[in-house]
């Protein structure tokens, strides 16, 4: 998700920018935090509220990109990007999902 500061930086549209940006710093600190809790239960749910902001950054490229904000190869290569983390999040629910939680 670093990719988003490179490729967003010269949105002027801050509030617009920002929310992709929170979205996509909500993804990565849910992960770190839930990594640090003490069950495969809290991990598993801390994954399922990443899962989520990941969506989130996917559905702002759709916004994004019908403002012209970006154009259809970078929302592209970011909506990848999301839909890659977002699968591998879900494989990582999922088999905490079946360990004993």
């Amino acid at each position: 998700m670093n990719q988003i500061y490179n490729d967003l930086s010269h949105i002027k549209d801050w509030p617009c920018r920002d929310q992709v940006q929170r979205a996509a710093i909500s993804t990565m600190n849910n992960i770190a935090e839930g990594f640090e809790r003490s069950s495969d239960a809290d991990f598993r749910r801390f994954l399922i509220i990443a899962k989520g902001s990941c969506g989130e950054v996917r559905s702002m490229t759709y916004l994004l990109q019908d403002l012209n904000y970006i154009n259809t190869a970078k929302a592209d290569k970011l909506r990848n990007a999301a839909i890659q983390l977002s699968a591998q999040i879900g494989s990582l629910i999922k088999y905490l999902g079946k360990s004993k939680v």
